[in-house]
């Protein structure tokens, strides 16, 4: 089963939240922990979909096309901040009755959740970080991301070729790299003279700016709730870095996964889910 509930998030903005498995039954003790699952920039919530699957054995699991992606609102004058970001997400929690809840996100996503458990801590019970880094990353950076959305072939003629440019031919890709290649098929509808990605490039360049200049490790430090720091080996948070956001975190943790890039919970599913079962365990279990 997969379901659709419409939320409202910041400002009105309509937003799309997916189960893709029905959740456990109540128990004697209350209704399942619930957890929330927040995709990186350009993701969508069906990037979660095998994540979702295994922890609705035991827990309500939520995904949200966050706003400007998947199938939520993408409103042409934003706004695309942080706030706005921060607030859809604990709008999400409560009309989803799922506060207080795990929060799991990948990149940006998971600069949301813990923002998210830093000024609403009443609404998170944990947070797992996914490949992000606190850091702050740049000009330099941002003007390489600008350039790269400028090398897309667009529009691809078919799927096929979608999954072969970012899987193989896309200058990023230092190796043939199919996960990848399927992660970007999924960001794709059909339109009129081919496929071409679900969001608007601009859009996703302003979300980026307003978090790629700055540090966060100020949040990071007010994040009270346990919180589990998940890296891919070949990813882009380094282990001394994600080490050092553990420690600043008061209740942190550290997972590390071999042989996964930075699109981690994509790359080796069942990996993933032996990082990070364990402290979801600890985490839910009343």
């Amino acid at each position: 089963m997969v379901r659709r509930i419409d939320v409202t998030g910041s400002g009105g903005v309509r937003l799309a939240a997916w189960e893709f498995a029905d959740p456990p039954k109540p128990a004697e003790a209350g209704r399942p922990p619930g957890v929330l699952l927040l995709h990186g920039l350009m993701g969508r919530a069906s990037h979660w979909a095998a994540t979702a699957r295994w922890l609705a054995e035991r827990h309500r699991a939520v995904a949200l096309d966050q706003r400007g992606h998947g199938q939520s609102q993408k409103p042409p004058d934003g706004p695309f901040d942080r706030e706005a970001y921060v607030q859809d997400a604990a709008a999400a929690l409560v009309q989803l009755g799922l506060a207080p809840a795990v929060v799991i996100g990948h990149s940006m996503g998971a600069l949301t959740a813990w923002q998210l458990a830093a000024r609403h801590p009443d609404l998170v019970r944990a947070v797992v970080i996914c490949d992000m880094r606190a850091s702050a990353l740049g000009a330099a950076s941002q003007r390489e991301w600008e350039d790269w959305f400028e090398a897309w072939p667009l529009p691809f003629a078919t799927l096929a070729d979608v999954r072969k440019w970012f899987g193989e031919d896309d200058p990023w890709v230092e190796r043939p790299h199919p996960p990848r290649g399927e992660f970007y098929a999924e960001i794709m509808a059909e339109s009129t003279d081919g496929w071409r990605p679900v969001f608007d490039h601009r859009q996703m360049l302003t979300s980026r700016a307003t978090w790629v200049y700055d540090a966060h490790w100020e949040e990071l430090a007010q994040v009270g709730c346990p919180t589990l720091v998940v890296r891919g080996l070949d990813g882009e948070l380094g282990r001394a870095e994600a080490q050092e956001m553990v420690r600043v975190l008061p209740l942190g943790e550290y997972a590390e996964i071999a042989d996964a890039g930075h699109l981690v919970h994509y790359d080796r599913p069942d990996a993933w889910r032996t990082a990070i079962e364990p402290f979801l365990t600890g985490v839910l279990t009343p």
